[in-house]
């Protein structure tokens, strides 16, 4: 296969002075030319430990530009990036950097402490990968730091394979143990082309980036495809509402993805209606369903958000909603992307007709070859042909446009009959008093299995677990009707957002709910 030329590289000659990221909390700005630098000088000191030609690096840090100059740096050297999970505990780390088997660990100052707990790995920290990139600018004399050797230039590879391990993505978890999703520089391409063409991407375009970059979102949402597109983003370390609804207010952000705890907390800010929206130009969701009174509050301000689905496995983009059709589509996450096939199959694998309910299944080139060292689980998530199995529940209305309907794991029958949890969700969120919604099976010794409703509030609002029962059961069946409710503050949640059911069905307990 033909590599894909160097992205770094290709953009610094394209656009040399033009800003590719800013970060927020130290001010630094680094113009494309200054990336391509930093990039070489990085691949050095990868180069002077060997680490090249499939070589594991772990790193572990808070959003900053470093970390693309790092990941473009292992593209360079043939080295395999695997970015750790800061809010992960030493306990749920090393496994994974003993799953890929890291060579090296590079981590920021905010993360010492963690890395320090991550067993026998050598660490490097930023301060001294900057000193150990000062030994292999060009205007420096040669030498080492210490305990390194002389850091050679060398030439980058020529251009990057597109089916090449770039870099691995643990997945999140929610239901087992995590796998490393195998990303390329093919699919990168692929999902920079379907970003680009869901959001009409130009190069004056400016974004945020505050998703975490051990998550498909951090990097791909819309990071990548924006430096891809000679735009710029804007790093913020972590997500702060405050500064967030800043930015929007004065205008400094044209393209804006997050999940939806992100757009809850800026509708929720004190000067969400007084915030003009109109030169943010494109609002994206993904990472779980966003909510449609969330949807409307948006609308009503002018602002049409929309829903999108990937997975890390599909790298990430398949569907996002045009923004045209948001407002009379909601609950659709649109339809399929330039470079995504889509299908929706029953439980013996063929097609069904738009209307129908079955799993989706995914194809094109920014699909994942499969997950890293784990054959078994690389054949298990493929069906005939190449499709891969989503593991979600949808449906295709008439025109096109697709609907997920749930986790084929989070469906629980009562009674008999299938229930969606997703579906029940979608009716509690319509609840003036409640803020977000998530249901989980539950045993229950008549029906089999049983909804168990676990409700976030409104601010200052009260909610009686009969009243919502009451409501439900206006507008839904008999059995998709939660048995029981709980209150909570909050949720154990993945990085992107998505409620963590397995870790919150663990917790519940029946007969303490009402």
């Amino acid at each position: 296969m033909t590599p894909i030329p160097d992205f770094a590289r290709r953009r610094a000659e394209l656009t040399p002075d033009r800003l590719a990221f800013e970060e927020l909390a130290t001010g630094r700005r680094a113009t494309f030319a200054e990336v391509d630098a930093a990039t070489d000088r990085i691949a050095a000191v990868l180069r002077a430990r060997g680490l090249v030609d499939g070589a594991r690096v772990a790193v572990l840090c808070h959003n900053q530009a470093r970390f693309f100059e790092i990941l473009f740096a292992a593209a360079r050297t043939g080295a395999i990036l695997v970015p750790l999970n800061w809010r992960q505990t030493p306990a749920e780390l090393i496994p994974i950097i003993e799953d890929c088997g890291a060579g090296l660990l590079i981590h920021d100052a905010a993360t010492a402490e963690l890395a320090a707990a991550l067993g026998p790995i050598e660490r490097l920290s930023f301060a001294d990968l900057e000193a150990a990139m000062a030994a292999a600018a060009p205007e420096a004399p040669a030498g080492t730091l210490p305990g390194w050797p002389a850091l050679p230039g060398g030439p980058a590879l020529p251009g990057w394979p597109a089916d090449r391990v770039w870099y691995l993505l643990y997945t999140s978890g929610t239901t087992g143990r995590p796998k490393a999703v195998i990303q390329t520089a093919g699919m990168a391409l692929a999902n920079a082309v379907n970003i680009a063409q869901a959001t009409q991407l130009r190069e004056t375009d400016v974004t945020l980036n505050v998703l975490p970059l051990f998550h498909t979102a951090g990097i791909n949402l819309h990071a990548l495809p924006v430096f891809l597109w000679g735009a710029a983003s804007l790093i913020m370390p972590r997500f702060d509402v405050d500064a967030t609804v800043r930015l929007i207010a004065d205008g400094r952000l044209t393209l804006f993805f997050g999940v939806p705890a992100l757009y809850q907390a800026i509708a929720l800010h004190p000067d969400f209606d007084r915030l003009d929206v109109s030169r943010l130009r494109h609002w994206g969701c993904g990472g779980a369903p966003l909510p449609e009174p969330l949807i409307r509050r948006f609308l009503d301000r002018g602002a049409r958000v929309c829903n999108g689905m990937g997975m890390t496995e599909t790298g990430p983009t398949v569907f996002l909603m045009d923004p045209e059709r948001a407002p009379s589509k909601i609950g659709s996450v649109g339809k399929p992307q330039v470079l995504a096939e889509v299908r929706v199959v029953g439980p013996d694998g063929a097609d069904l007709p738009d209307g129908s309910v079955g799993e989706l299944l995914f194809r094109g080139p920014a699909v994942t070859p499969g997950y890293f060292g784990n054959a078994p689980a690389t054949e298990a998530a493929f069906a005939p042909g190449g499709w891969l199995r989503s593991g979600d529940v949808g449906r295709r209305d008439a025109d096109g446009y697709y609907y997920i309907v749930s986790r084929i794991k989070e469906m629980y029958i009562s009674g008999g009959e299938n229930v969606y949890p997703a579906e029940v969700e979608a009716v509690l969120d319509a609840h003036p008093a409640v803020l977000e919604a998530a249901v989980v099976g539950v045993p229950d010794a008549r029906w089999g299995e049983v909804g168990h409703a676990v409700i976030r509030l409104r601010p200052g609002a009260s909610l009686e677990a009969e009243a919502l029962r009451a409501h439900a059961r206006a507008r839904l069946a008999a059995y998709k009707v939660p048995k029981y409710v709980t209150i909570v503050e909050d949720y154990p949640r993945t990085a992107a957002g998505k409620v963590q059911k397995h870790l919150l069905a663990r917790s519940l307990n029946p007969e303490a709910a009402s």
